[in-house]
Protein backbone atom coordinates (compact mmCIF):
# COMPACT_ATOMS: atom_id res chain seq x y z
CA UNK A 1 0.00 0.00 0.00
CA UNK A 2 1.27 3.24 -0.75
CA UNK A 3 1.47 6.01 1.89
CA UNK A 4 -1.70 7.73 0.88
CA UNK A 5 -3.69 4.31 0.67
CA UNK A 6 -2.64 4.14 4.67
CA UNK A 7 -3.43 7.55 5.35
CA UNK A 8 -7.07 6.90 3.60
CA UNK A 9 -7.65 3.72 4.96
CA UNK A 10 -6.91 5.08 8.90
CA UNK A 11 -9.16 8.18 8.35
CA UNK A 12 -11.90 5.70 7.02
CA UNK A 13 -11.66 3.32 10.16
CA UNK A 14 -11.17 5.46 12.68
CA UNK A 15 -14.35 7.39 11.11
CA UNK A 16 -16.30 4.29 11.51
CA UNK A 17 -15.75 4.06 15.48
CA UNK A 18 -17.85 6.90 15.44
CA UNK A 19 -20.55 4.01 15.27
CA UNK A 20 -19.70 2.40 18.53
CA UNK A 21 -21.81 4.97 20.14
CA UNK A 22 -24.79 2.58 19.17
CA UNK A 23 -23.55 0.07 22.00
CA UNK A 24 -25.24 2.20 24.35
CA UNK A 25 -28.47 1.27 23.27
CA UNK A 26 -28.38 -2.27 24.34
CA UNK A 27 -26.85 -2.13 27.00
CA UNK A 28 -28.28 -1.15 30.65
CA UNK A 29 -26.56 2.41 32.19
CA UNK A 30 -25.02 0.04 34.90
CA UNK A 31 -23.32 -2.22 32.41
CA UNK A 32 -22.67 0.98 30.22
CA UNK A 33 -21.00 2.59 33.71
CA UNK A 34 -18.66 -1.14 34.35
CA UNK A 35 -16.74 -1.07 31.43
CA UNK A 36 -16.40 2.97 30.57
CA UNK A 37 -13.53 4.02 32.93
CA UNK A 38 -11.53 0.78 32.49
CA UNK A 39 -11.85 1.73 29.06
CA UNK A 40 -10.73 5.51 29.79
CA UNK A 41 -8.14 3.76 31.84
CA UNK A 42 -6.90 2.10 28.84
CA UNK A 43 -7.06 4.96 26.50
CA UNK A 44 -4.93 7.13 29.29
CA UNK A 45 -2.20 4.52 28.90
CA UNK A 46 -2.22 3.92 24.96
CA UNK A 47 -1.92 7.84 24.83
CA UNK A 48 1.31 7.77 27.11
CA UNK A 49 2.86 4.45 25.49
CA UNK A 50 2.05 6.00 21.66
CA UNK A 51 3.44 9.77 22.72
CA UNK A 52 6.79 8.24 24.84
CA UNK A 53 7.68 5.10 23.33
CA UNK A 54 7.06 5.75 19.77
CA UNK A 55 6.09 9.13 18.46
CA UNK A 56 9.17 10.89 20.33
CA UNK A 57 11.59 8.76 19.67
CA UNK A 58 10.66 8.56 15.85
CA UNK A 59 10.47 12.23 16.51
CA UNK A 60 14.42 12.16 17.89
CA UNK A 61 15.54 10.08 15.14
CA UNK A 62 14.02 11.89 12.18
CA UNK A 63 15.18 15.43 13.61
CA UNK A 64 18.67 14.41 14.52
CA UNK A 65 17.37 15.78 18.11
CA UNK A 66 16.49 19.08 17.19
CA UNK A 67 15.85 21.17 20.28
CA UNK A 68 12.67 22.54 18.33
CA UNK A 69 11.06 19.49 18.37
CA UNK A 70 10.52 19.91 22.03
CA UNK A 71 8.96 23.22 21.52
CA UNK A 72 6.98 21.26 19.06
CA UNK A 73 5.60 18.89 22.11
CA UNK A 74 4.81 22.20 24.16
CA UNK A 75 3.05 23.38 21.75
CA UNK A 76 0.86 20.39 21.07
CA UNK A 77 0.12 20.41 25.11
CA UNK A 78 -0.55 24.19 24.95
CA UNK A 79 -2.86 23.90 22.41
CA UNK A 80 -5.87 21.28 23.74
CA UNK A 81 -5.08 23.13 26.85
CA UNK A 82 -5.84 26.36 25.37
CA UNK A 83 -9.11 24.59 23.45
CA UNK A 84 -10.18 24.01 26.62
CA UNK A 85 -10.01 26.91 28.91
CA UNK A 86 -10.88 29.38 25.90
CA UNK A 87 -13.52 26.84 24.61
CA UNK A 88 -14.94 25.60 26.99
CA UNK A 89 -13.84 21.93 25.48
CA UNK A 90 -13.67 19.39 27.60
CA UNK A 91 -14.82 15.53 26.74
CA UNK A 92 -16.86 13.72 28.79
CA UNK A 93 -16.17 10.08 29.57
CA UNK A 94 -20.00 9.84 30.87
CA UNK A 95 -23.72 9.08 29.54
CA UNK A 96 -24.78 10.58 32.73
CA UNK A 97 -27.68 12.21 31.51
CA UNK A 98 -26.92 14.20 35.31
CA UNK A 99 -23.19 14.91 34.56
CA UNK A 100 -23.80 17.34 31.84
CA UNK A 101 -25.67 20.47 30.81
CA UNK A 102 -28.03 19.40 27.61
CA UNK A 103 -28.22 22.62 25.70
CA UNK A 104 -25.82 23.66 24.12
CA UNK A 105 -23.56 21.34 24.97
CA UNK A 106 -24.69 18.56 22.22
CA UNK A 107 -23.35 20.98 19.48
CA UNK A 108 -20.24 22.08 21.55
CA UNK A 109 -19.51 18.37 21.88
CA UNK A 110 -19.68 17.84 17.59
CA UNK A 111 -17.87 20.91 16.76
CA UNK A 112 -15.26 20.18 19.29
CA UNK A 113 -15.31 16.42 17.80
CA UNK A 114 -14.85 17.88 14.72
CA UNK A 115 -11.32 19.90 15.57
CA UNK A 116 -10.32 17.10 17.16
CA UNK A 117 -10.52 14.55 14.91
CA UNK A 118 -9.10 16.96 12.25
CA UNK A 119 -5.84 17.55 14.33
CA UNK A 120 -5.66 13.90 15.16
CA UNK A 121 -5.84 12.88 11.51
CA UNK A 122 -3.09 15.39 10.76
CA UNK A 123 -0.89 13.78 13.28
CA UNK A 124 -1.54 10.49 12.24
CA UNK A 125 -0.62 11.22 8.85
CA UNK A 126 2.75 12.76 9.40
CA UNK A 127 3.34 9.83 11.93
CA UNK A 128 2.84 7.63 8.40
CA UNK A 129 5.05 9.91 6.32
CA UNK A 130 7.90 8.73 8.61
CA UNK A 131 7.04 5.56 8.47
CA UNK A 132 4.10 2.96 8.24
CA UNK A 133 4.51 0.99 11.72
CA UNK A 134 4.89 4.98 14.09
CA UNK A 135 1.50 5.49 11.88
CA UNK A 136 -0.07 2.51 12.82
CA UNK A 137 1.02 2.94 16.58
CA UNK A 138 -0.37 6.34 16.32
CA UNK A 139 -3.53 4.93 14.48
CA UNK A 140 -3.99 2.29 17.37
CA UNK A 141 -3.25 4.66 20.32
CA UNK A 142 -5.76 7.37 19.19
CA UNK A 143 -8.18 4.58 18.08
CA UNK A 144 -7.94 3.09 22.22
CA UNK A 145 -9.14 6.62 22.76
CA UNK A 146 -12.05 7.47 20.99
CA UNK A 147 -13.63 4.39 21.97
CA UNK A 148 -14.95 5.52 25.21
CA UNK A 149 -14.76 8.97 23.66
CA UNK A 150 -17.78 8.05 21.12
CA UNK A 151 -19.39 6.13 23.94
CA UNK A 152 -19.24 8.90 26.26
CA UNK A 153 -20.07 11.67 23.64
CA UNK A 154 -23.31 9.87 22.56
CA UNK A 155 -24.97 9.40 25.22
CA UNK A 156 -24.63 13.17 26.05
CA UNK A 157 -26.48 13.81 22.80
CA UNK A 158 -29.03 11.61 23.40
CA UNK A 159 -29.55 12.39 26.63
CA UNK A 160 -29.66 16.23 25.11
CA UNK A 161 -32.70 15.03 23.37
CA UNK A 162 -31.61 13.89 20.52
CA UNK A 163 -32.72 10.95 19.27
CA UNK A 164 -30.63 8.12 18.46
CA UNK A 165 -30.63 7.76 14.74
CA UNK A 166 -29.89 11.83 14.55
CA UNK A 167 -27.30 11.52 17.24
CA UNK A 168 -25.14 8.60 15.42
CA UNK A 169 -25.03 10.51 12.26
CA UNK A 170 -23.95 13.78 12.97
CA UNK A 171 -21.41 11.82 15.38
CA UNK A 172 -20.31 10.00 12.68
CA UNK A 173 -20.06 13.05 10.27
CA UNK A 174 -18.34 14.66 13.00
CA UNK A 175 -15.83 11.55 12.53
CA UNK A 176 -14.68 12.93 8.88
CA UNK A 177 -12.68 15.73 9.81
CA UNK A 178 -10.12 13.01 10.75
CA UNK A 179 -9.67 11.91 6.81
CA UNK A 180 -9.66 15.46 5.85
CA UNK A 181 -6.75 16.37 8.52
CA UNK A 182 -4.84 13.21 7.30
CA UNK A 183 -5.45 14.37 3.20
CA UNK A 184 -4.20 18.41 4.18
CA UNK A 185 -0.94 16.72 6.05
CA UNK A 186 -0.56 14.88 3.36
CA UNK A 187 -1.05 17.45 0.47
CA UNK A 188 1.26 19.94 2.47
CA UNK A 189 3.81 17.60 3.12
CA UNK A 190 6.32 18.74 0.14
CA UNK A 191 5.37 22.50 1.79
CA UNK A 192 5.87 22.19 5.44
CA UNK A 193 8.12 20.17 7.66
CA UNK A 194 5.47 17.26 8.95
CA UNK A 195 7.87 15.64 10.98
CA UNK A 196 7.18 18.26 13.63
CA UNK A 197 3.79 17.65 13.74
CA UNK A 198 5.00 13.91 15.26
CA UNK A 199 5.71 16.11 18.31
CA UNK A 200 2.66 18.01 18.21
CA UNK A 201 0.82 15.40 18.80
CA UNK A 202 2.43 13.78 21.24
CA UNK A 203 1.78 16.50 23.04
CA UNK A 204 -1.69 16.97 22.12
CA UNK A 205 -1.73 12.59 23.37
CA UNK A 206 0.14 13.41 26.88
CA UNK A 207 -2.31 16.41 27.69
CA UNK A 208 -5.53 14.20 26.99
CA UNK A 209 -4.24 11.14 28.96
CA UNK A 210 -2.95 13.72 31.67
CA UNK A 211 -5.86 16.14 31.61
CA UNK A 212 -8.82 14.37 30.58
CA UNK A 213 -8.55 11.41 30.87
CA UNK A 214 -6.67 10.36 33.97
CA UNK A 215 -8.62 12.57 36.37
CA UNK A 216 -12.19 10.61 35.52
CA UNK A 217 -10.31 7.54 36.76
CA UNK A 218 -9.14 9.09 39.97
CA UNK A 219 -12.32 10.08 40.87
CA UNK A 220 -13.08 6.75 42.65
CA UNK A 221 -12.51 5.41 46.70
CA UNK A 222 -12.84 1.71 45.83
CA UNK A 223 -9.83 0.07 46.08
CA UNK A 224 -10.93 -2.81 43.90
CA UNK A 225 -12.28 -0.23 40.73
CA UNK A 226 -9.09 1.68 41.19
CA UNK A 227 -7.11 -1.74 41.07
CA UNK A 228 -8.98 -2.13 37.97
CA UNK A 229 -8.05 0.74 36.49
CA UNK A 230 -4.60 0.76 36.85
CA UNK A 231 -4.36 -2.64 35.67
CA UNK A 232 -6.29 -1.37 32.36
CA UNK A 233 -4.10 1.64 32.02
CA UNK A 234 -0.76 -0.63 32.15
CA UNK A 235 -2.16 -2.68 29.88
CA UNK A 236 -2.51 -0.08 27.43
CA UNK A 237 1.28 0.94 27.87
CA UNK A 238 1.97 -2.72 27.70
CA UNK A 239 0.29 -3.00 24.60
CA UNK A 240 2.33 -0.32 22.95
CA UNK A 241 5.37 -1.54 24.16
CA UNK A 242 5.05 -4.73 22.79
CA UNK A 243 4.44 -3.08 19.69
CA UNK A 244 7.24 -1.48 19.73
CA UNK A 245 9.50 -4.58 20.32
CA UNK A 246 7.55 -6.06 17.91
CA UNK A 247 8.30 -3.28 15.49
CA UNK A 248 12.37 -4.19 16.32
Amino acid sequence: MTILAWIITSGILMSCIALVGAVTLLMTQSALDKILLPLVAFAAGSLIGGAVLHMLPAAVTATNNDFSLYLWLLAGFMCFFALEQFLNWHHSHSSDPKSVDRQPLTYMILIADALHNFIGGMSVAASFLISVPLGITAWLAAAAHEVPQELGDFGVLVHGGWDSRKALLFNFLSAWTFLLGGLIAYLAADHIEVVFLVPFAAGNFIYIAAADLIPEIKKSNEVKRNLIHFLAFSLGIGLLLAVRWLAE
